[in-house]
């Protein structure tokens, strides 16, 4: 393109994005897709199938307005599928990253800007052409291959945030339940600092190395070496904060090292499954110091989320999808990330092994037994407990006939649940439910539809939670039962 379809194309993107949003602009056209100005046609290049259907049907219409927007006229607009670039070599890496292996995580001491990648074990190189070549690296994720939904937005933007302005927000904690996308958010802070600092100083590890090291420390290498080591850097990062609850000694020296960094006004992010108020194994004097930063919760995907993590994983796997197979992967799974990532990974497998192109009727085939595995994993006593949990009753009160706020409201979310989370029929809920009429079900998951899009609060035992919120707590409970 000239300079003056570069600029063209930039203001059409910005306008695009004004229209969109920054986050479904990011989400959809950021890393996937490429807008250019072709014969004086705007052309929308895209690496698959799916990604071209999904922008050509649900986009069209505001690239449209976009281009009349930032050039006065409308433009035809084209989409494309984008020859896969080949593989390239390896980057050589100029001062590798420190690395120690761990039970359970990865422990990196950034030097360089030109550390591209990080091992979890000390690979030497191979001395002869005889030699077994090294195990395979894995590259930290980064803040391109996050997709950002209603359910982490703050989180995403937070963590984006501390690459921007170190120490500002610290400590940052992120909080949720499992494969939200905690670690990969504390990944691309760490990815992100080095890009933009070449001479940061950064360790990311767990709470069980730090833990491990400490109590090493304390019996053969000394405390001192290791206040040295994890006091001195200029960002720290530590995931699975649970993990120190009841450890005394390591909670003593995490107490320590924050207000070190507090002191000097560098950056402190830490990931759990709970908020630290909820983590009462902590103690109140390091649960305080971390309610001092900024506690940012990430949610269970919601469907357009999913969505996107599919979309995205496939081209990242290089196979075409289809839309129809993105929706209905997006629909069946919807815990957690990793039921998503290994339902393509089964997909693709399943496609080499039949040779069998990649339609709506093979992953029916090939995932049905996990989709069906994973709905039967809630029965609807576990919906009952959980709900009864959240809602401070008893079971025998949900299923009796009293109809007060406190008991109907619950029992009417519990239906409601029931016909989300099981595979059980309508006859079935109502009669576990108090030999309800199958009606009733129906009519409590009107009821309770209505009241998602409605800020009423629900009152609980001792305190007021919005009913999403009380939603979500039901469903951490199911989740972890």
């Amino acid at each position: 393109m000239t300079k003056d379809d570069t600029e063209i194309v930039s203001a059409l993107q910005s306008a695009l994005a004004d229209k969109v949003g920054k986050d479904r602009y990011e989400m959809w056209f950021g890393a996937n897709a490429r807008i250019a100005l072709e014969a004086d046609t705007v052309k929308v290049s895209v690496p698959n199938r799916f990604y071209q259907d999904w922008l050509r049907t649900n986009f069209r219409r505001q690239i449209e307005e976009s281009c009349v927007q930032a050039l006065g006229r409308s433009l035809p607009i084209s989409f494309h599928i984008a020859e896969p670039p080949g593989r390239s070599c390896q980057k050589t890496l100029g001062q590798p990253s420190t690395v120690a292996a761990g039970s359970g995580g990865v422990q990196l001491t950034l030097h360089g800007a030109e550390e591209e990648e990080a091992t979890s074990q000390n690979v030497a190189p191979a001395e002869s052409a005889h030699a077994c070549p090294p195990l395979p690296r894995r590259r930290f994720a980064n803040f391109e291959s996050f997709v950002t939904g209603a359910g982490n937005r703050l989180a995403a933007a937070s963590a984006a945030d501390v690459v921007e302005n170190l120490g500002r927000t610290s400590p940052l904690v992120i909080h949720g339940p499992t494969s939200v996308g905690k670690t990969h958010l504390l990944e691309a802070i760490w990815s992100g600092a080095k890009r933009r600092y070449p001479r940061l100083h950064a360790v990311y590890l767990t709470a069980e190395q730090f833990t491990s090291y400490f109590l090493e420390a304390l019996h053969a290498s000394g405390v001192p070496n290791f206040r040295n080591k994890y006091r001195g850097v200029d960002l720290l990062l530590i995931d699975d904060l649970q993990f120190f609850a009841g450890k005394r000694a390591t909670l003593g020296e995490l107490l320590h090292t924050i207000d070190n960094f507090t002191r000097d006004g560098r950056q402190l992010v830490f990931a759990a499954d709970r908020p630290p108020a909820a983590l009462a194994g902590l103690g109140p004097e390091l649960t305080g110091r971390l309610s001092a930063g900024l506690i940012c919760r990430i949610d269970p995907q919601d469907y357009e989320t999913r969505r996107g993590i599919v979309a995205a994983q496939a081209v990242r796997m290089g196979f075409d999808l289809p839309a129809d197979v993105a929706d209905f992967i997006a629909q069946s799974f919807r815990d957690h990330a990793r039921e998503l990532i290994g339902a393509l990974v089964k997909l693709q497998a399943t496609a080499r092994a039949w040779g069998r192109s990649i339609n709506l009727a093979l992953a029916e085939e090939a995932l049905g037994e996990t989709i069906a595995h994973c709905r039967a994993a809630v029965q609807l006593v576990d919906v009952q407990q959980a709900v009864c949990e959240v809602f401070g009753i008893e079971p025998a009160s949900l299923r009796s006939g009293r109809r007060t706020s406190a008991v109907a409201h619950p029992r009417m979310l519990a239906m409601w649940l029931a016909r989300k989370h099981t595979r059980a029929a309508l006859a079935e809920i109502g009669e576990f439910f108090g030999n309800r009429t199958h009606t009733t079900v129906i009519s409590a998951n009107k009821k309770v539809g209505e009241w998602m899009n409605d800020p009423q609060s629900v009152k609980l035992a001792d305190h007021t939670l919005t009913l999403a919120e009380a939603v979500r707590k039901v469903e951490e409970r199911l989740r972890a039962s």
